[in-house]
């Protein structure tokens, strides 16, 4: 027998799965990254370089996708 237990459990799964979905089919940079951001030119750490195609330091990035929404 289901109970509204299971139910809620299901379409919780069902809405993370489709949030993965989401960010999996987002496009990535690609291509070398920059050493300091283009927005205020503070330096981009290595470990956040290695990800490739990187221009922005976090907190220029994030007041861009901000500012996309």
């Amino acid at each position: 027998m289901v109970d509204w237990f299971d139910r809620a459990q299901a379409q919780e799964q069902r809405e993370r799965d489709k949030a993965i979905e989401v960010q999996l089919a987002r496009p990535r940079p690609s291509g070398p990254s920059r050493t300091h951001c283009q927005e205020c030119e503070s330096p981009i750490p290595e470990a956040r370089q290695a990800l490739g195609g990187i221009v922005r330091c976090v907190p220029c990035q994030t007041t861009f996708e901000q500012g996309k929404r």
